[in-house]
């Protein structure tokens, strides 16, 4: 067991002594582990049963797009979504094309948020032995650039087209896998380059990372702050990022090489959270939320990617264009808690 693991049991055993017999039964599906996304649901499923509020079977490595639509329609009861899956859905585009947009809307309309997280931040990165050059050298490479379909590959996609102008099948070749495949492929050699949604540290760059030397690129300073990547990064689920190179190779160290025209490395960052029904029991969705906040330290000391992933931060990526509201059992228990949840997240 990882230190972090350890230290993560240790905490939420002071929290809950003793077993007691769950009150529900519960569905849950999430992505594949090793991200914030599995880590969230995976902790909820624990701190719930150990202190008898439910019994949540968890199935990970989903396509999230699905498992959202699975929510919506009361097949599933609890799904981790990027953000920018609700807003499609709710216009009936992109991955919800076919529920045309009276039907997206009318499902869009049936989720609620219990808590959010960061999913990753966007940026290209390459083996070493790949000789690639940057942003500037993807023409006619292939680019594993996500998941066969959901919120990773619309955002990989355009963020390479914004920074770019190559389109995939057109200017360059898009090699997509299902997360749990996602190291083994890009590890295999078989894409020239990523983009995709990553975690300082997470556990797929650091074992991609141990198997050979690898360089990480911002997205240019020109594109960055163009008109058309400020406003991508102003979409639901969707946030800027702007972090101290010399900070991201002191966590990452010799294995990876961050390459910026100045100081700092620039990305997207997927803002995202997990989802209910809304009509998901009140007293029901206060307690699920209720105990994951009250352990929101052994939460993150689950991971050496606890404190950087705004587990604790309920207002992120809320409000504007996004349709999401908070369940209003989560909202009691975050501010029961003291936190604050914006009115315009809340469910009136």
């Amino acid at each position: 067991m990882s230190k972090f693991l350890f230290a993560g049991a240790l905490a939420a055993s002071s929290l809950f002594a003793a077993p007691v017999f769950a009150q529900a039964n519960l569905t849950a599906e999430t992505a594949s582990v090793g991200g914030a996304t599995h880590l969230a649901p995976s902790h909820l499923t624990e701190v719930a049963g150990t202190s008898g509020i439910a019994n949540i079977q968890l199935a990970d490595g989903q396509t999230l797009t699905n498992s959202l639509q699975n929510v919506a329609e009361g097949k599933t009861d609890i799904a981790s979504t990027p953000h920018i899956l609700p807003f499609l859905m709710s216009r009936g585009i992109g991955p919800y094309g076919k529920l045309g947009k009276e039907k997206g809307a009318e499902l869009a309309s049936n989720l609620r948020s219990i808590y959010p997280y960061t999913l990753g931040i966007f940026f290209l990165y390459a083996y070493d032995a790949k000789n690639i050059q940057g942003w500037d050298d993807l023409e006619g490479k292939t680019i594993f650039n996500g998941p066969p379909r959901g919120g990773a590959l619309t955002n990989g996609r355009t963020i390479i087209q914004i920074a770019t102008g190559l389109k995939d099948g057109e200017g360059y070749t898009g090699l997509q896998a299902n997360w749990g495949q996602a190291a083994s492929v890009i590890g295999g050699g078989e894409p020239d380059a990523v983009v995709l949604p990553e975690l300082f540290p997470s556990g797929r760059i650091s074992t991609l990372g141990s198997s050979g030397k690898m360089t990480a690129w911002s997205l240019p300073k020109d594109i960055y702050d163009s008109e058309p990547m400020q406003k991508y990064m102003k979409a639901p689920g969707s946030d800027k990022v702007e972090v101290p190179v010399a900070d991201l190779q002191a966590i990452m160290g010799e294995d990876w090489t961050f390459v910026s025209e100045d100081a700092t490395f620039r990305g997207m960052a997927t803002i995202g959270g997990d989802v209910v029904h809304k009509d998901m029991d009140e007293e029901l969705v206060y307690n699920l939320v209720k105990v994951y906040v009250a352990s929101l330290d052994a939460l993150k000391a689950k991971a050496p990617f606890g404190d950087t992933v705004n587990y604790d931060n309920p207002g992120l990526g809320m409000c504007g264009a996004n349709p999401m509201k908070y369940h209003k059992g989560a909202v009691r228990a975050w501010e029961e808690a003291g936190y604050d949840i914006p009115d315009c997240a809340e469910d009136k």
